[in-house]
């Protein structure tokens, strides 16, 4: 299993109208393709203008493959046009991670 661990930060001031737009026009094309998020969270303590999203994968091909037929959907195109239009993100970071053997995940992808 391989989770991908999204960080992104917005503009201050920005973030209500950049998550409303994903939910209005990314969500669904997003999911499509990924299956719901493990997590999709925004931040209650240290920075307001942050929230972190997880993705579950079975391993490196998958998260390729279901990347790329993301990619390849107009609607999440579309999406990402109308994110940088609105100019709400200042940086991203990603991190692949493995799960411990002592705790477990769910099992259930998509």
């Amino acid at each position: 299993m391989l989770i991908d661990m999204r960080t992104y930060r917005c503009r201050p001031g920005s973030i209500k109208k950049h998550l409303a737009l994903y939910e209005k026009l990314g969500k669904t094309a997003q999911t499509k393709h990924l299956g719901q998020p493990l997590a999709y969270m925004q931040c209650e303590s240290g920075n307001p203008n942050e929230y972190v999203h997880m993705w579950i994968y079975e391993n490196a091909g998958d998260r390729e493959q279901k990347r790329a037929l993301m990619w390849a959907d107009p609607d999440w195109i579309n999406y990402t046009q109308e994110s940088a239009k609105l100019g709400a993100l200042e940086s991203q970071t990603n991190q692949l991670m493995t799960p411990v053997n002592f705790f477990s995940l769910p099992t259930k992808l998509g």
